[in-house]
């Protein structure tokens, strides 16, 4: 097994387009030819538009691009420009008079980071599609992880700066990559050392004050959560499986979601996984799916490590390097 980039997963575009000011922005993904995708939502709160192609039962068997958003509903807007981009490229379901793309779009809340009135639209996702034709993606404070952060279960003033991350592995023929904007109630943890890396600050915000145990402290109820979440991310594989098949594979990747943050899928959040086959390769299921966990446990420590202090919430890399925190 090798590290790869993203970007050397074949058939698939990534592009990206941000309002750095506003603090939101948009991740595209694109396979013009169409790509069996599935689906998993584990969070209590998603923001999704088309996802209910993704069901097993659902006629559609692929798809023509994803949209990760922030801007929470209001960035669901999004997904039209991704459509008028790929309907002029002849992109698309046909249907006789036109083609219609099949654009699936996951949001997560980012608006009270910078400006809750800019929230991605379409002029943003169809700029994120022509940059896709250079392959602008970038880890870190970009697209979708503009303005993502961690570590809100006390609110924004203890919480961490995060963003977009992404990681590929290649075994043989087969690749299995994953990206992923992390957007947390909870804190994340490195998956292989168990030690906390990002997440709610104490009150000094000397140190980390672990969000589990926060919680175990007390049960009064907290009645409005929504101060800024959701995780959303994609596996991407060239290994050949069917819609049904996929949606296995995606919730296998949650594995790798649950091992990294915790909490994670609560009530307050709108975890979701999709996860794409965008190739011929044969593979193993169970193979591909416990492979796809290990590299979403990856890319979401790079979504982590790449941010930038910014908007005001300090970054991994920055807090670690001015508080001591020894995370090793």
């Amino acid at each position: 097994m090798w590290q790869i980039s993203i970007k050397d997963v074949e058939n698939i575009r990534i592009g990206q387009a941000e309002n750095l000011s506003a603090g939101t922005g948009c991740t595209v993904v694109i396979c013009d030819r169409g790509a069996p995708t599935g689906l998993d939502i584990r969070g209590g709160g998603p923001a999704t538009r088309e996802t209910g192609l993704l069901s097993p039962l659902a006629s559609a068997d692929k798809i023509h691009a994803i949209v990760l958003s922030g801007g929470s509903a209001f960035g669901l807007d999004a997904a039209g420009g991704v459509m008028r981009y790929l309907e002029e490229r002849h992109i698309g379901f046909d249907v006789g008079v036109t083609k219609v793309p099949l654009v699936c779009q996951s949001s997560l809340f980012d608006l009270t980071v910078g400006d809750c009135a800019v929230r991605p639209d379409a002029h943003m996702a169809y700029a994120a599609c022509v940059a896709s034709e250079k392959g602008n993606y970038r880890d870190g404070n970009y697209g979708a992880g503009t303005g993502a952060t961690v570590g809100k279960y006390r609110g924004m003033s203890y919480c961490m700066k995060s963003g977009i991350g992404s990681h590929a592995v290649q075994i043989g023929e087969l690749k299995v990559g994953a990206l992923v904007a992390v957007n947390a109630l909870g804190d994340v943890y490195d998956w292989k050392t168990g030690k906390m890396v990002a997440g709610m600050l104490n009150g000094e915000k000397t140190g980390f004050r672990p969000t589990v145990e926060d919680m175990y402290a007390g049960y009064t109820v907290i009645e409005n959560k929504f101060t800024g979440n959701t995780t959303i991310g994609i596996v991407m594989t060239n290994a050949c499986f069917d819609k049904s098949r996929l949606c296995k594979i995606a919730g296998m990747a949650q594995n790798g979601v649950a091992r990294s943050i915790r909490p994670v899928h609560t009530s307050a959040d709108g975890d979701s996984v999709y996860a794409m086959s965008v190739g011929t390769v044969q593979a193993d299921m169970d193979m591909v799916g416990t492979l796809a966990a290990d590299v979403m446990s990856e890319a979401i420590l790079s979504a982590v490590k790449n941010a930038e202090t910014a908007y005001g919430y300090i970054s991994a890399s920055d807090f670690l390097c001015c508080s001591g925190v020894n995370v090793a």
